[in-house]
């Protein structure tokens, strides 16, 4: 059977999120570009010769190689992960415990964590991400071009934020710094990371 992508719904609703992302971000976000990404991938897997793979296989095996294919699965997989790491009244500063162990352990603590999260965000140059990942054991704060995530660079997401201006653009203008801390300190789904980084290790 070959591999289809789909657009999931979100985890919440459209308002959910307000007043930090508002309805009419999600809809244009989810509606328009998720929608989009599923539907270009899956016309470009036809021929591809990944058509029986899974999602990561292809996203990683994509990666150089067909970037038509690449950018469309990696956003379709980014997106649906970004969109399932936020929830209502999330963010805060009270983290399981695995995943706050480990910030202290690899990241300095929670408070520098998130100081160099945001600032991953703010300094990708250009449209990308931000990402929360694992690497040989250890948790590490990565930042990628476009549709790049840490599939490609051997890491394991456990966390992302969208730095593409279609993320932002409507509630927060130009200001990508604002929104990363409101992203940050009120939407984040830690428990979605804690689940991600439990699987990885």
């Amino acid at each position: 059977m070959a591999f289809e992508f789909t657009l999931p719904d979100l985890p919440y609703a459209y308002d959910a999120l307000a007043p930090h992302m508002s309805a009419e971000t999600l809809e244009y976000h989810h509606d328009k570009h998720h929608a989009a990404y599923v539907t270009n991938a899956n016309k470009l897997l036809a021929g591809s010769g990944l058509e029986d793979a899974d999602e990561i296989t292809i996203i990683k095996e994509s990666f150089g190689k067909n970037p038509g294919l690449f950018n469309n699965a990696a956003q379709v997989f980014n997106h649906t992960f970004f969109f399932n790491g936020m929830k209502p009244n999330g963010g805060g500063d009270k983290l399981p415990g695995k995943l706050a162990e480990m910030i202290d352990r690899d990241l300095g603590g929670f408070a520098k964590f998130r100081e160099d999260f945001i600032n991953a965000g703010v300094t990708q140059f250009g449209s990308g991400w931000a990402w929360l990942a694992l690497k040989d054991g250890k948790l590490q704060i990565m930042k990628t071009p476009n549709a790049e995530n840490p599939f490609v660079h051997g890491a394991v997401p456990i966390l992302a934020c969208d730095v593409w201006e279609h993320a932002y653009y409507i509630d927060y203008r130009n200001l990508r710094p604002k929104f990363l801390e409101v992203w940050f300190d009120n939407l984040v789904n830690w428990e979605f990371a804690e689940a991600n980084l439990e699987a990885a290790l």
